[in-house]
């Protein structure tokens, strides 16, 4: 039997996505979660098994990457429950860190790392960018031993995605109003399924496995979009015109404050902060890996037409609550 893929993160967003798709392919997979219900959909994959486990537990690590050919990390958290930026550091650095040792120990072929455009452990304007950083650091310091392979993605978008489906449900909720922190922030939003084909050409087999045992990828999308220019099109497509009030810095500083305090932060300080800087590719990270990327407008009508408000609505109602 075909040794497993461990993949830590399987059930979020992108995680739902990935699983699927090797599972499709053939793969033997072992999904880490600590909450096995959000797992149901993946349980009747096949050649999937679901383990409920800390992922933060070295020993439980260790056990679990025995005999395992690939590690696939794609834990991240956006917000974290405090301020001091140590739940971020938690989520990415040290858990990065508590994986390349374990995937080394039990000598895992490679290592699959989601990272995020903008990562600098020094120069990041915010926890999240920084401990992104710091995660990739713990990448470069592994062992020989053990190849990596890090991915960079601007902002993802895709059927379940937590960006334009918020946006949109927010301007569903707003009639349309919505106030908005550094709205000339440029993005390059890609596509889920393209990520998650750049995940499968790096596995060992795929396409691009063997051209570096040490790669990391930048993955955008086809187009450079302001903040601004993506909820005008997430109300376009959702029937639901945006009236756009653009906040001075000093007030998204002070709405970012004030949402650190409100439950399940739809919006924080950290948030703002990472708005500082446009999240746009210096390298063709999707071209290198022989991808040509979606567009918005060729993927997002499919998931957010205007048939599916009322769906997308109660979605986000959902989500908000937890």
């Amino acid at each position: 039997m075909m040794n497993p893929i461990v993949v830590l993160g399987g059930t979020g967003f992108v995680g739902n996505a990935l699983v699927t798709r090797l599972a499709q392919d053939g793969h033997r997979l072992r999904v880490l979660t600590r909450n096995a219900a959000r797992a149901k959909s993946l349980a009747v994959l096949p050649n999937v098994e679901i383990v409920t486990a800390n992922v933060h537990d070295s020993v439980v690590l260790s056990r679990q990457f025995a005999g395992a050919e690939v590690v696939i990390n794609l834990v991240g958290i956006l917000n974290e429950s405090g301020r001091s930026g140590a739940g971020f550091m938690r989520a990415h650095a040290e858990l990065a860190r508590k994986v390349v040792d374990a995937a080394a120990a039990r000598n895992v072929a490679r290592l699959l790392h989601m990272s995020s455009l903008g990562a600098d452990a020094q120069q990041g304007p915010s926890f999240y960018l920084r401990s992104k950083g710091v995660a990739e650091q713990h990448l470069r310091s592994a062992p020989e031993s053990l190849a990596w392979t890090a991915f960079r993605p601007s902002v993802i978008f895709g059927p379940g995605d937590s960006f334009v489906l918020r946006f949109a449900s927010l301007l569903a909720l707003t009639q349309g109003w919505i106030p908005l922190a550094r709205p000339k922030t440029r993005f390059a939003p890609v596509y889920v399924g393209d990520v998650v084909e750049a995940f499968a050409r790096c596995l060992p087999g795929g396409s691009h496995a063997d051209v570096s045992r040490r790669q990391t990828f930048e993955l955008c999308g086809p187009d450079v979009l302001t903040l601004t220019d993506i909820v005008r099109y997430a109300g376009e497509v959702s029937g639901t015109p945006a009236h756009i009030i653009p906040l001075p810095d000093a007030i998204a500083r002070l709405q970012g404050f004030v949402m650190d305090f409100v439950p399940g932060k739809p919006f924080s300080s950290d948030n703002y902060r990472s708005l500082l800087q446009d999240s746009l590719c210096r390298e063709p990270g999707c071209a290198r890996l022989g991808i040509t990327p979606a567009s918005m407008r060729a993927i997002v009508p499919g998931y957010l037409g205007r048939g599916r408000r009322g769906e997308n609505l109660n979605r986000f109602r959902s989500v908000a609550g937890r």
